[in-house]
């Protein structure tokens, strides 16, 4: 375990826009360790003690923040930083609401509602509803670089990550984020101790979060929006995948550019040709629906078992 990050980013580092004007708050070498404190995705303002009616008092230009940015020395636009995600640590609670005007079903659903969890640990298990325990699985749901352009909402998910809500992007996992300026300049919030793929009614189980990250330049790699490689993990049917995310406003345009980038993957790094690739991915590759609800982008991810592979 790494007990001596190189840098520390406290809870009160935090912007609320993705804007390649905001300047870092710290500068690191490539393959530099970085810790960060974060607070829920609330911004603090829910609580263990909450209840429902604090729903109605919640100020959403405190809503989504993240931690940074950290720019890593040597990052051009057009290369790619690799994002290693070492540990994620949780707090001891989290909440999940049903918020009036959010989520999938957001009209069929119009009343607030609010559930306060216990969170175990890391492998353990929060009684969401009696005789209901949900797996603690901890990541963050926002981690991104600075965009093209700004100011841009932390809320929907784009090219340069964000609030991609990608429940896969767990401790022993690796992000690939495409650089856009100098420095790649990354951020990071939104700590989920559990959340299913798409995050339905827009919440997991949100808590305060501690992440460790290691920041690498990759300069003979050149990607267009994000990719990652799983943890290697049990849970993770077939063992370890390869995954590509497609991201735009219309679902089905992203599921295609998401079967397009892991075309690409496979040709890239297994030398298999582009029709052969395409066929591969009706037999191999699963598509799933990471981010949903985060309008006016969607998530779609194409994960590759890499025990397909001699």
């Amino acid at each position: 375990m790494q007990t001596s990050p190189a840098i520390h980013i406290r809870r009160e580092q935090f912007h609320l826009a993705w804007d390649p004007a905001i300047e870092p708050v710290e500068t690191v070498e490539s393959g530099a360790i970085v810790e960060f404190d974060l607070l829920d995705a609330s911004g603090g303002q829910i609580t263990a003690a909450s209840t429902v009616d604090d729903l109605a008092r919640l100020d959403f230009s405190r809503v989504d923040q993240v931690n940074g940015p950290v720019a890593v020395a040597g990052a051009e636009p057009g290369e790619t930083l690799q994002i290693e995600l070492l540990e994620f640590e949780p707090a001891d609670w989290g909440w999940t609401a049903s918020i009036p005007g959010f989520g999938l079903l957001a009209d069929t659903f119009t009343d607030p509602a609010l559930r306060i969890s216990r969170v175990p640990g890391t492998g353990g298990r929060a009684e969401f509803l009696p005789g209901v325990r949900v797996p603690i699985v901890p990541f963050c749901g926002e981690i991104g670089v600075a965009p093209i352009d700004g100011p841009r909402s932390t809320i929907p998910p784009d090219l340069h990550g964000g609030n991609m809500d990608t429940r896969h992007l767990t401790a022993g996992s690796t992000l690939f984020l495409p650089v856009f300026h100098a420095g790649g300049r990354l951020s990071m919030g939104d700590g989920h101790a559990a959340q299913g793929d798409g995050e339905v009614c827009g919440t997991a189980i949100e808590t305060p979060m501690r992440a460790l990250v290691r920041l690498t330049v990759r300069k003979d790699l050149h990607l267009t929006s994000p990719e990652f490689l799983t943890a290697d993990v049990a849970a993770t049917p077939g063992g370890r995948r390869y995954a590509t995310d497609g991201i735009g406003p219309d679902l089905l345009g992203a599921a295609r550019d998401a079967v397009r980038r892991m075309i690409d993957w496979l040709g890239r790094e297994h030398g298999i040709a582009a029709i052969d690739a395409y066929l591969l991915t009706s037999v191999a590759i699963d598509l799933r629906i990471s981010e949903i609800v985060d309008m006016p982008n969607f998530v779609v991810t194409a994960h590759c078992p890499l025990a397909i592979f001699d």
